[in-house]
Order: structure tokens, then sequence, then C-alpha cells
């Protein structure tokens, strides 16, 4: 038994969740955080090749990388290490690339599902937001260097400025993006071959000499550590493939038709930007060779403003022409670029804190989160350590991405890892050990391989010791913990259609949506990595903290264990976390400053260590208080479970308490079926005697001989007899309702002679009373329509004799409306009103308003039985009322027309109803189907002879 199954299912009251505008809109947010939906995929092939290539292509960081490596290495040693690194960022771009077109999801939720979990990823988010904010700030200054070249303007004020024009145009995701990329294309391209092609074409002696160019070491052939030195640098853009992974999950989906083209277009739009980067690079180290040439210091060499004006001051005049033409050049591929490293870095900082908050205030947050720390970036002069930064940062970049290659492309073939992405995080373990640990040891062999303390020797190939590291680890974890870590459990079926997400209540695609127990229901991905109350109800032993407690309860002795469980273990390992973080920053710094300052290393080391120390310290007890606070909260929840727990047994008892009220129901319809039959039986002897009463009193009401006292006299005993047969009727008609024991004949019915009837007899008491009658037909009135005729009746009768009955003045207005089979009688009078808190009673029998003593309600059974025929035939009744004004009665009835031979064999002889004689009224109606004891019973009290 699984441990979901040992514990009491916890139900969540769902609150329904609302995001904020940025989120809410897609336009903005681009999918982030979540499976990129089929129905968004609606660029086509190509043109998501062309953004994604537009922008990776296009940044002068790889002029700026390829002269370094010429300028540390020699133009040898960089030249093959420029298309070794290129070689191995294709193999490995290959798979990410198809990987993130074919099932739709950026680099973060790829990480998730090769191996690293869904909080180990968020190790992989932080390091590809550093790529992005440190390629950010190395464009950017590029592009204010340029602005200080064009117009003078500071490079501190430029860095703001190249900023903040980045703001707008990412803000609006890729739709913006992708026309920023199509429109400046052309120009950019011309540009860019332009000094090249004038370069071989007129002045291709300006680069003699070059291939014995030895760099800063002055060595002319190749050298395997410079090799490696060089190919450290170059590799820091495999991180690259993360913004192609971003952009290639808008690829529309593969199809039997499109499946060439949508390999094309993938390789081009994932690892095409390798081909012209490669070239740019050797371009970059071509230009700086020219600037060398042209005595200009190597550390403004490396700086594509200098390349690129001495390569247009090739074609053009020296002079302002050629410093315009640089400045434009420069800053349309700095913008090209950097709205794809914003819009890539606000994707993986809204991952990163989204899992460490269950917050998700908008991706647009994140892009000024990363482009403030860009800013701060280039304020600090990050372009002048670009091959300390690029050397360092490489290593980590390259356990990362190795890491998932190796899932993608040994784990998953040897099936050691289940086939596809599953990056949701119901169905995850926190950590997976195996890209985790795959990345943890290739990441600490390569860096201290690279700041030299596995020997000197080694240094130069830290990068491959890194790529062997993770290619080799992965399988190996894989293999030794059996893929177990991959899933925390099996996808819940989901057809293809879309579906209602509980919490958000919006609708998602199959594969954006898992069931959830605790909100018992589906919820979508977003959701679920949002939500903080549920406390993982779905993957209990998925969790981190039980992933860490199994990890020590298999290191540690078992006496040691219980004093683990009372928070030390947390405290152990948010102190790693947290000690693991200051020691690789404080470092990396120590690093940088040793690079720049080696006659300072003791003081600085000093330094360093207390800074070390006081830092360890400080957070020491702000673990130690995170750790308490933690507690509290599950001790909260501990307790919160327990009422929860007794709540079901609550529930458990009500719905014990439920069945015997079921059995008491039972039992009290068997009653209810008796007191019927014996209501039925005493309605009988009570109709018999009355309706020979009732014979006798109509053959002498119009009696000539009979004197105008006894005239009066019969008529009462007529009208009282009528009273009392309509109670019995209705008496026996609520037995026979409530007992269940009522069927409706239903049948098709003449509906327009019938309203013509109904009609004609309700102006006839209205006119008598001297009271307006109106009746409003709709636009279109069926002729024949289904329905049981008499309960029909039986409902407009009471409805309108009431309001004709109680209305003193005025009149009533009766309304039909007829739309979609759906018949809707309004019927308003402008009687004294119902008070608000006498509307449901005057549906109770025998209950009368009191606003008016015989106002509208009257007394009886006609509108309990109304209301009670109503909702059998299947449809609503409605009553408001406004005192001094009058009611409105409305009765909604489900009445589907009848087309064709039935509604010919329906239609009835026509009827004739009028007066004959001035003192003697006498109805005559030529319809053998008409009703003659409903006719009696509404027109004789009126004095019509029938």
């Amino acid at each position: 038994m699984r441990e979901t199954d040992k514990q009491p299912l916890q139900r969540i009251i769902k609150i329904r969740r609302d995001y904020n505008s940025w989120v809410a809109s897609e336009t903005l947010e681009d999918f982030a955080l979540r499976y990129t939906p089929r129905a968004f995929r609606r660029w086509s092939i190509w043109q998501v090749a062309n953004t994604a290539v537009g922008g990776a292509a296009s940044f002068l960081v790889l002029e700026a990388v390829g002269a370094t490596m010429m300028v540390q290495a020699g133009f040898l040693n960089a030249f093959w290490a420029i298309l070794a690194s290129c070689l191995v960022i294709f193999l490995a771009g290959w798979p990410i690339s198809v990987y993130a077109a074919r099932f739709g999801v950026d680099m973060d939720l790829l990480t998730r599902g090769a191996g690293f979990g869904y909080i180990g990823s968020t190790i992989s988010s932080l390091v590809y937001a550093s790529f992005t904010f440190i390629f950010f700030a190395l464009e950017a200054a590029i592009m204010a260097y340029a602005l200080e070249l064009g117009l003078g303007i500071p490079p501190a004020w430029g860095y703001l400025l190249c900023a903040l024009v980045i703001l707008p145009l990412v803000m609006h995701g890729i739709t913006t993006i992708s026309r920023l990329q199509s429109w400046t294309q052309p120009v950019w391209f011309f540009l860019l071959v332009l000094p090249y092609g004038f370069l071989f074409w007129k002045n291709a002696g300006a680069l003699a000499g070059i291939w014995q160019y030895g760099g800063k070491q002055a060595s002319t052939g190749f050298d395997l550590s410079l090799f490696g030195a060089a190919f450290t640098v170059g590799i820091a853009l495999i991180t690259q493939m993360g913004e192609q992974a971003d952009y290639l999950r808008f690829m529309p989906r593969r199809t039997a038709s499109t499946r060439k083209r949508w390999h094309v277009a993938t390789l081009i739009g994932g690892v095409g930007w390798l081909l012209p980067g490669a070239a740019k690079m050797l371009g970059g180290a071509l230009l700086a060779w020219l600037a060398i040439r042209a005595a200009i210091p190597l550390e403004r060499a490396v700086d594509p403003n200098q390349m690129y004006l001495i390569g247009f001051s090739q074609v053009l005049p020296a002079g302002r022409w050629a410093v315009v033409v640089t400045v434009v050049f420069v800053i349309i591929s700095q913008l090209k670029i950097n709205v794809t490293n914003a819009y890539a870095g606000s994707l993986a900082w809204s991952n990163f804190f989204s899992r460490l908050t269950h917050s998700h205030p908008g991706r647009v947050v994140w892009v000024v989160f990363n482009t403030l720390i860009a800013l701060m970036l280039m304020e600090l002069e990050v372009f002048q350590a670009l091959s300390q930064v690029l050397g360092l940062y490489s290593n980590i970049a390259i356990s990362w991405i190795m890491a998932v290659v190796a899932d993608l492309v040994i784990n998953k073939p040897l099936k050691l890892s289940p086939p596809g992405i599953e990056f949701k995080r119901s169905h995850l373990y926190d950590i997976n050990p195996v890209g985790v640990g795959a990345m943890a040891l290739a990441s600490i062999l390569s860096v201290s391989a690279h700041v030299g303390l596995l020997g000197q020797s080694l240094k130069p190939f830290a990068p491959f010791i890194a790529m062997l590291t993770a290619l080799i680890t992965s399988p190996l974890l894989a293999w030794a913990t059996k893929g177990r870590y991959y899933l925390a459990r099996q996808s819940a079926p989901f057809d293809g259609s879309l579906h209602h997400c509980v919490v958000c209540e919006r609708e998602y695609e199959a594969e954006d949506m898992a069931h959830c127990p605790a909100y018992q229901g589906a919820i979508c991905s977003l959701c679920c990595t949002l939500d903080a109350r549920c406390d993982d109800l779905c993957r209990p032993q998925a969790r981190l903290s039980v992933q860490w407690a199994g990890l020590l309860s298999r290191l540690l002795p078992r006496r040691v264990l219980p004093y683990l469980s009372r928070g030390l273990g947390h405290y152990l390992l948010l102190m790693a976390s947290i000690m693991s973080f200051l020691m690789l920053l404080l470092g990396l710094l120590y690093y940088l400053e040793i690079k720049g300052h080696p006659q300072t290393n003791s003081l600085l080391a000093d330094t360093f260590l207390r800074v070390f120390a006081s830092l360890v310290l400080v957070t020491s007890v702000l673990a130690w208080w995170m750790v308490l606070t933690h507690k509290s909260r599950q001790v909260a929840q501990e307790e919160s479970n327990r009422q929860t727990q007794l709540l079901m047994q609550e529930i458990d008892s009500h719905q014990r308490t439920d069945e015997q009220l079921q059995k008491a129901r039972q039992v009290a319809e068997l009653a209810n079926q008796a007191k019927s039959r014996y209501i039925s039986a005493i309605s009988h002897e009570l109709r018999t005697p009355l309706n020979s009463i009732l014979g006798y009193a109509q053959i002498l009401d119009g009696d000539p001989l009979i004197p105008a006292s006894r005239q009066q006299a019969i008529q009462v005993i007529r009208r009282s007899g009528d009273h009392l047969l309509s109670v019995i009727e209705g008496t026996i008609d609520i037995a026979r309702i409530e007992s269940g024991k009522l069927t409706l004949d239903t049948k098709a019915m003449d509906f327009a002679g019938f309203i013509e009837q109904i009609v004609a007899m309700f102006e006839l008491q209205a006119r008598n009373k001297g009271l307006d009658f109106t009746y409003q037909p709709p636009a279109e009135l069926p002729a024949v329509v289904r329905a049981d005729e008499k309960r029909l009746r039986q409902i407009l009768i009471n409805l309108l004799g009431n309001a004709v009955k109680y209305t003193a003045r005025g009149g009533v207005i009766f309304k039909l409306n007829y739309l979609r089979e759906m018949a809707v009688f309004e019927i308003q009078d402008t009687g004294p009103g119902i008070p608000d808190a006498e509307i449901e009673r005057i549906f109770e029998p025998f209950e009368r308003g009191s606003a008016v003593r015989g106002g509208t309600t009257g007394t009886g059974l006609g509108l309990t039985i109304s209301r009670m025929l109503t909702d059998l035939m299947g449809g609503e009744m409605r009553v408001t009322s406004q005192i001094g004004v009058g009611s409105v009665f409305t009765a909604r009835l489900y009445l589907p027309q009848v087309h064709g031979a039935l509604a010919d064999a329906a239609l009835p002889q026509v009827t004739r109803i009028g007066y004959i004689g001035v003192r003697r009224r006498i109805l005559v109606v030529d319809n053998e189907r008409v009703d003659r004891e409903m006719l009696i019973n509404v027109l004789s009290p009126l004095g019509f002879l029938v």
C-alpha cells in the first residue's frame, strides 16, 4: 500500500485563483511556467525558426569571444578551439532542440523531466538565469560603448539607457520579439557581411601574418594547453541552447506532411546559429587582428565597436560615416540579442522563484529584475573580466547541459528513464539524484580543475572533465537508482479535449493537467506549482524533506535519527545549501580578484575567510529561525489534519444518520401512500352527493318559475358547491403529486386554439368586472405543441383567475413568449401586491397575503397546485410583487413544437364563443374537444349558461 493510501483524505476548500493582468494575459506571459499548448503554436515553422536564429546569431559577444580567444591563445589555437566548441554545442544542442520543439517545453521544464526533478531543476534555473544576465550585461556594455563612440554619452548613462530600451520590447513577449527579429534581419545581415566582403575583395593582404599571431603567450604553433584555455571560453556559449529552446517550444506540432520541413526548421532554429556564430567568432578574431595592427591596445581591440569601426573604415572613407554605420550596426545587433536575453531570463527567474515562494507576480516583474542585475554588472565593468567570468562559468554550464543531454541521448534510449518529458509538480520527485548528482559531481571536478586544485596540467581541460563526468555519471546513477526518482506517480488518463481547472476555473489542454486529490479534480500545472496548501498530498513520498530524511536514515546511525526528526535534519540541509552558495559566491569573487591582483593573495585570502565566517554566523541564526518557523507551521498543519480527521469522522456519522433518515423517508412515503388512498376514498364519498347537489342547483338556477329570492339562495349554493368541488379536486391532485401517482397525459395539442380559449374566457371575466384585460402574444406562435392540455389549462386558469378575481381596478396583462421550444407565461395585475416575507407562503395551501384581506394571493389550493404542476412538468414558477403596485407571476414551461402529420391531426374544429340575448347570457361552443366541466367551473359564477 502506498503512503498516500494510509493517510486520511484531506479535501481543500476550493478558492478560485485570480491572476493579475500580467499573468492572465498570455500575450505578456507566453505561457511562462507551463507547457506551450498546441493552440498557441500558431506561427509558421519558418517564422519560429527565423525568430530563434535571428537573435542567437546577432550578438556581438561572439566577435568579442573570438577576439579574446585569439589574444589569449593565438589565432591557430583559437581557430581550432572555435571549431571544437561549435562541434560540441551542435552535438549537445540538437537533442535539446528536438525535445523542446516536440514537447512544447522551455529549458527549465525540459530539465525537470530530464533527470533533475521539480526542485532540483531550480539549480539549473539559477545557472540559466545567470547566463542571461551575464550576457545581457556584456551585450549592453558593447552597445553603451557604441553610444559613447557615436554620441559621446558617458558609459554609466549609456548602461542605463541600453537597459531601459529593452524593457518595452520584451514585456509584450514572443509576438513583439518575432516582429523585431523579422524587421531588422535584412539590415543587420547586410551590415554584417559588408566589411568582410569588402575586406576579402579589396584588401585581402591585410590579413597576412594572422596565422602566425601568437597572442599574449606568443605561441605560433598549436599548444594543447592554450587550445584548452580558449575552448573553455568558447564552450560557455553552450548555454545559448536554453534560449533556443525557449523559442522552439512554439514550433507547430510535427505531422506526416511537415516532417522533413519540421526537422529542417528545428535544426535551423536550434543549432543553426552555430554556422554564422562560428563565422562571427572567426570574424571577430580577424577584425581584432586588424585593430592590433593599427596599434590599438589589446584591451580595446577585443571591443566589437573598435573591431567594426576598423572594418567599416575599410569600406567607407575614414571619418564620421564609418562611426555612424558602426553605431547603427552595433545597436541593431545588441537589440536583437538582448531582447532574447531578457525574455529568457524572465522565464528562468519565474521558474526559480515560483517554486521557492509559491507565487507568480508575472513574467514582466522578472524582466525588470533581470535587467536590474545586468545593469549592476555593467556598472561593475564586467566586460573587462570577460575571459575570467566565462572561463569559470562555462564549467558549471557544461555540467548542467551535459547532464540533460546524457538523459536524452543515453538514459531514454536505454530505458533507464521514462520516455517523454514530464514537467508537472504533481508527478515529479523534488530531487532526482540522476541529474542533480551528475551536474554536482561534474561541476565540482571541473571547477577544481579550472582553478588549479587538480594540478596545472589539467587546468586547460576542465570543460572536457565536466563533459565526460556528466555523460558517464548520469546513466550510472539512473542504473543504480533504477529510474525510481523520475516519476512520483503515473499520469492520469486525459482525452485530447480541453479540461477545466478546479482552481483558476480556466480550460487547458490535457498535457497541462493533472488530477489533484486535495482539490478532488483536475488542476492545471501553474495552479499546481503555486499551491502551498495541499502539502503535496498527491506525492508525499516525493517531498524534499522526506527524501532528505530517507538519505540521512541510510547514512547515519539509527539512534541519531530521533534528534534529526525534531528539526535538526532540516537545519543541516538548509545550512549545507547556504554554505555551498556562500562558498561558490565568495570563491568566484576571490578567484576574480586573485586573477587581477596576484600580489595580494595572502591579504585577500584572510579577508575573504573573515567575511565567510561572519556570513556563516549570521545565516546560521537565520537558518535556525527559519527551521523553527517551519516547524511551527508543520505543527499547526498536523493539528489541522487531526481536526480534519475528526471532521471526517463526524461526516461519517452524518452519513449514517442520513441512511437512517432515508429509511424513515421510506416509511413516510408508505404512510403518504396510505394517506393518498384515504383521501381518494373520502373525496369519492364527498363528490358523489356534491355532484347531485350541483346538478339540481344548475337546473333550478335558470328556472323562471322560481322566485327571485329563491334564485339568489340557489346561486349561493351553487357557488359554494363549486368551490367545495374545486377544493376536493385540488386535494386529490396534491395527494397524487406527493405520492408520485399523478401522470401527465402528454400529446399533441392545438396550442393556438387553446390560447384563444383561455384569452376569451378571461376577457369576459375582466370585462364583467370593469377591468382591462390585455393579451400580448409572441411574434410567432406554434400551431401545435406537445403538452398535457388539462394540466396546462389548470395552471393558467388558476393564475389568471387569481389575477382577475383579486384585482379591484386597473387590469391584467397576459404575456406569452415562445423561444426555442420554451413557453413563458407572464400574468401581471394591478392588485394590492404581496409583502416580500410572504412570497413563498402564498404557495402553501389555504394561505392568504396580509397586505389586503382578499388580496392578490387568495385562498385555497390554486397556487399550490399550479406550482406543483409546473415543477412536475419540468418548468419553474416565479413571482415578483410590490405593495400597492401589483404582482407578476411567471410560469416557464418546456412545450416542444410538433410538425408534420401529427400537427395536422391535432388541429380541432373551429371554436365559436359568443353572446345570445340581452338579459340572459348564453355561451355557445361549437367544439366537442372543449372541456365542458372546465367551462362550467369558470363561467358559471359570471352568470353564463353553458
